[in-house]
């Protein structure tokens, strides 16, 4: 698996970062949505020139222009429901894609003994397809593997990213096992120290899920 850290170098990434993290910015909900938006805006601009071109012709109202257009079909997934706001930055850019859903979630316990459930999957047929998996937080990694473990029930795509806001050294480790092909590539845009004992990324930013779109009632 490649791993892209865009967090490595200064861009302003860095400052839709820093507001995501921000306990005084995190207070409004749809300053954090807009920059889990904008954080996937610049990372799929990033992914775009990994995509394969061919050569196209546009009309206009004088005449005709060449041009380089992607000739892939693209599918974004993601795991709900945090990774809403995120999945909608990279529909903004790739516009003509397809989407994918699959409801994920964690019962409370530590990261030794953390449980994972599927229990809703939507998506088109994956074959064939550059599958974009959209997730903000990269943790234990074990929900993004379950996750495509179940989209795989629609097919087999010919490209996989994985595309994070923020990834802990042990779920970066634990889907590099998983997916060691060189056809596998994730984007992350920070890369964090490490997790807690309740599997919680540190510094992290908190529950995306929640900060997103407010607390949610546990066991039902």
């Amino acid at each position: 698996m490649k791993v892209i850290d865009l967090g490595a170098g200064n861009s302003v990434i860095n400052h839709y970062m820093a507001q995501l993290r921000d306990v005084d910015y995190q207070k409004n909900r749809t300053l954090f949505r807009r920059n889990l938006e904008r954080i996937a805006h610049a990372m799929a601009y990033e992914l775009s020139k990994q995509l394969s071109y061919a050569p196209a012709v546009v009309t206009t109202p004088l005449g005709e222009k060449q041009t380089q257009l992607s000739d892939e079909r693209i599918v974004v997934g993601t795991v709900l429901r945090a990774g809403l706001a995120f999945h909608e930055g990279f529909l903004d850019v790739f516009d003509g894609a397809d989407s994918a859903f699959v409801a994920a979630y964690r019962e409370e316990g530590t990261k030794e003994e953390l449980k994972i459930k599927l229990d809703y999957l939507a998506a088109p047929t994956l074959d064939g397809c550059t599958f974009l998996m959209v997730d903000p937080m990269l943790a234990t990694g074990g929900s993004l593997e379950l996750a495509y473990q179940a989209f795989l029930r629609a097919g087999t795509p010919a490209k996989l990213h994985i595309c994070c806001v923020i990834a802990a050294p042990e779920g970066i480790e634990r889907l590099a096992q998983a997916f060691p092909s060189d056809d596998v590539t994730l984007w992350i845009a920070a890369v964090d120290d490490h997790l807690n004992d309740a599997a919680y990324i540190v510094p992290g930013l908190g529950d995306a899920g929640d900060l997103s779109f407010g607390e949610k009632l546990s066991g039902l």
